[in-house]
């Protein structure tokens, strides 16, 4: 089975980059990156010392529910190029040693059973052992230490 890692799309990156309100009706927060494990969840590579970042609440889910978690994550402040799915695993996710993967449902609702802590070298073969459930519609790729959203994983065909 073939996956895909699909990045935050362009639009909502680029409303957030001009003063949407974030998950909590905030404005996006400033900062300089120091260059230490800041990625961006747009381009899914490491924000650069040096450069703006933007850090606000994101709930990657269509409606609030239950299961709808909400959490911190970072962008570039300026334009960066989206993460083709076509080029394979995200550097954000060839640096990192370890992520949490879980499954959920064509509901947005967590498939219980499938939420594990796996090495990033073998998230493919992980990610397509959960979607041997035909239950499981996308997974979730979120920090092994601190629960933050990544990206998800999508099937390819």
């Amino acid at each position: 089975m073939d996956i895909q890692f699909t990045a935050l799309a362009t639009d909502l990156v680029e409303a957030l980059r001009n003063g949407a309100a974030d998950a909590n009706g905030q404005a996006p927060e400033r900062d300089i990156s120091d260059g230490s494990n800041i990625p961006c969840r747009h381009c899914l590579n490491e924000i650069e010392q040096g450069a703006p970042y933007l850090i606000l609440a994101h709930r990657p889910f269509p409606d609030l529910q239950p299961y709808a978690e909400l959490g911190p994550i970072f962008l570039h402040a300026e334009a960066c190029r989206r993460h083709n799915p076509g080029d394979g695993r995200p550097e954000i996710l060839i640096n990192r040693p370890t992520a949490l993967i879980k499954g959920y449902q064509d509901n947005d609702r967590i498939k219980y059973g499938t939420g594990r802590i796996v090495e990033t070298k073998d998230m493919a073969a992980h990610a397509a052992e959960i979607f041997q459930d035909p239950d499981v519609t996308y997974i979730h790729v979120r920090s092994a230490l601190n629960n933050c959203y990544t990206c998800r994983i999508d099937r390819t065909r």
